[in-house]
């Protein structure tokens, strides 16, 4: 019988051993059918040679697959590290529950029908954080196929794809939040030759987020790098702290992140929401990590050799990569999505050139350095000769055509040789060549087999950057159910940050005569109402008003439309600007996002800015540096640069306004905050702004 106990909280190695070797496991609900998956954990330990302790627990048997079953975990003669539990939902709640009074260090709950299962499901999901708050236990899941280590033999899964004999070892952690793809990466790793040293399923990270346990793995010495596959940003703050920890242990992260779509993230009030789409948010979040995102599975399982030997490069850094091929074809094939990925396929200098010629090759010029597998790759004493580690490529990719496949020995053995150059080096195979892949990956020479997933590792390779660390407050998440402002008050917001605007009266809509203004005609008139965010929607502006006669008659046809239009909105007052032009509109946006906090967008201005979708996002606050950058990014911008003899805009204030803009990461009370459209004056003129909205955070 068990006696009760207090668990102390979990150091990172203390939680490594209780996931990954824990000294005694219980499998909760294990089935006597190994068919089900609630059958398979126990098999599963078996046939691995798991060493340590195995209880299995079913209150309804006496055995399970042939060995004894417990009837409930406290019957069990010591407290078990690790429980997996593979009950139905409800049981699986008082399972844990259980599991923490006894003082099991860690549960994994493979059960859903949480909350994605409406209130009941969420009602359970507080049950177990309260168990976790109470007792000090950690949960993995719910709805997680498990935890796999394959160097200490743990195999606590339900996934039908470890139903296997034979697992390749390597150095790579692979943690998942969908529980069938720990399955698919190591059965598409095998394929390819590729080991692991473990796996996790997080599930819906009730308790531990995905983040915390990697980053609990960070000091084990056998672990090199990380196989991210992500389905949300939840716990962002983690996944950050465990990406800056592996930066500066020197172990990469490559990432798969579903969602490629224009969804907006969340409703909300101001343009920036709409065009700062889900997977905008998590690019951005991604790349401020150092973490390196592809867009293949392909990409995902092969890219870690790859990016283990490109260092993140310093921002604004060139991507080029010098291609040597036996196979013209093969290799545009690789050349087409380079391109359409931003790398650029460099033809060989001059110098290079002269160095091959006196080598005995002769290459004409061209963006491919074209040679032939005998005369070419190597000289007559069979040394390896092709242009690798020359200072203009950032990364040389070798195309290998058909003899990879007929005489694997003489096509890589050159490659092989010079993996050790300055400049990476990697290998696209064109046609089916596993003894050529093998012979490559035993090198430690990162190869790929299709032309996608090279272009997709290389792009993902050359765009990762070093981490960049946020201040304190910049990922703090706030509310975002407070008031719009109305736009007088969004502009004291602009003034405290030192953004120009354009100057303002505020005028009742009854008024019958037109009073002096502070400035001539011709005028703006906008309905001045917190309830309306987007005025032109409403019929809410009028634009160039000529005189004190056209002012009044411009106030009642507003009041006239938005009365139709909006029929709930108070509209008290107008506000009355100057007419202002320049030679550019910008929108500048900043919100804070729910996952992973304060962001900073710049895109092309004006009612339209939605449709055109041209725009760049960071995450905030940025430097002056990156606001450059930042409009570099916008093609619409273009022509403020000075575009073909146009007149150049003032870059350097709005580069500042974006800046300005951004530092209200630091300030909690704002959820949003936009300007559309920022007016840009010819360069030494500086930006105005005429007109914004900003939302506070309200309460959490």
């Amino acid at each position: 019988m068990i006696v009760k106990v207090a668990l102390p909280e979990l150091t990172n190695s203390n939680l490594r051993e209780a996931l990954f070797s824990p000294r005694s496991v219980a499998i909760v609900g294990q089935s006597d059918d190994a068919s089900k998956a609630a059958g398979r954990p126990l098999k599963f330990l078996r046939r691995i040679g798991y060493a340590g302790r195995v209880y299995p627990v079913n209150p309804r048997r006496e055995t399970v697959l042939g060995e004894r079953a417990w009837p409930a975990l406290a019957a069990l003669p010591e407290p078990p590290e690790h429980a997996y539990i593979v009950t139905p939902t409800q049981a699986a709640v008082e399972a844990v529950e259980e599991c923490g009074a006894l003082g099991v260090k860690v549960a994994t709950v493979l059960a859903d029908g949480f909350a994605e299962a409406g209130a009941e499901g969420m009602a359970r999901e507080t049950r177990l954080r309260e168990t976790c708050a109470r007792t000090g236990i950690r949960i993995v899941g719910p709805s997680s196929l498990g935890v796999v280590d394959l160097r200490t033999r743990v195999m606590l899964t339900a996934n039908a794809a470890f139903d296997e004999k034979d697992f390749p070892l390597g150095r790579i952690f692979a943690a998942s939040h969908s529980g069938s793809m720990i399955g698919a990466l190591m059965s598409r790793g095998k394929a390819r030759g590729k080991g692991f040293a473990g796996f996790v399923s997080v599930g819906n990270e009730v308790d531990l987020s995905l983040g915390e346990i990697c980053a609990a793995t960070l000091d084990d010495p056998d672990i090199d790098g990380y196989m991210l596959f992500l389905e949300t940003m939840r716990h962002a703050d983690t996944l950050r702290r465990f990406a800056l920890s592996a930066a500066e242990r020197g172990k990469p992260i490559i990432a798969y992140k579903l969602g490629r779509s224009d969804a907006a993230r969340e409703l909300a009030v101001s343009h920036t929401g709409a065009l700062a789409g889900e997977d905008d948010v998590a690019d951005q979040f991604l790349r401020s990590c150092g973490i390196a995102r592809v867009d293949t599975l392909e990409g995902l399982i092969e890219s870690l050799p790859l990016l283990s030997r490109v260092p993140a490069a310093a921002r604004g850094g060139r991507k080029r990569v010098g291609v040597v091929t036996t196979t013209a074809g093969g290799a545009t094939m690789v050349v087409d999505p380079l391109a359409s990925r931003g790398v650029t396929v460099e033809p060989a200098s001059t110098a290079t050139l002269a160095r091959l010629a006196a080598a005995g090759i002769e290459v004409k010029p061209a963006r491919l350095v074209d040679l032939t597998i005998a005369g070419a790759l190597r000289d007559d004493e069979g040394h390896a000769r092709y242009p690798h580690g020359r200072a203009e490529f950032d990364l040389v990719l070798a195309v290998i055509g058909s003899s990879a496949r007929s005489q694997p020995e003489i096509t890589v053995r050159p490659i092989i040789d010079s993996a050790g150059a300055a400049r990476p080096l990697a290998a696209f195979v064109v046609p089916d060549a596993p003894e050529a892949l093998a012979m490559l990956s035993h090198a430690g020479v990162p190869n790929f087999r299709t032309p996608e997933a090279c272009a997709d590792a290389i792009a993902a390779a050359l765009s990762r950057q070093p981490p960049r660390p946020l201040s304190a407050r910049s990922a703090a998440l706030v509310a975002s159910n407070g008031p719009v402002l109305d736009e007088l008050a969004a502009g004291a917001l602009l003034d405290r940050l030192g953004i120009a605007r354009a100057p303002s009266v505020a005028l009742e809509v009854g008024i019958a005569r037109a009073p002096p203004l502070p400035f001539a005609y011709p005028v703006a008139v906008k309905v001045l109402c917190a309830e309306i965010a987007h005025k032109t929607d409403v019929g809410g502006v009028a634009l160039g008003v000529a005189d004190g006669e056209a002012l009044l008659a411009a106030i009642q046809k507003i009041v006239a439309t938005v009365a139709e239009r909006r029929p709930d909105a108070r509209l008290a007052r107008v506000l009355v600007q100057p007419m202002v032009s320049g030679l550019g509109e910008v929108l500048l946006g900043y919100r804070v996002d729910r996952d992973v906090g304060a962001l900073i967008m710049v895109a092309a201005g004006g009612v339209l800015t939605e449709i055109a979708r041209d725009r760049s996002l960071r995450l905030a606050p940025i430097d002056l540096a990156t606001a450059h950058e930042m409009i570099a990014e916008v093609r619409s911008l273009m022509a403020l640069a000075g575009y073909r003899g146009r007149p150049a805009g003032d870059l350097d204030a709005l580069a500042h306004a974006i800046v300005a803009l951004s530092r209200l990461a630091d300030d909690a009370s704002i959820a949003e905050a936009e300007i559309n459209p920022l007016i840009v004056r010819p360069a030494g003129e500086g930006v105005v702004a005429v007109d914004a909205l900003v939302k506070l955070a309200g309460n959490a």
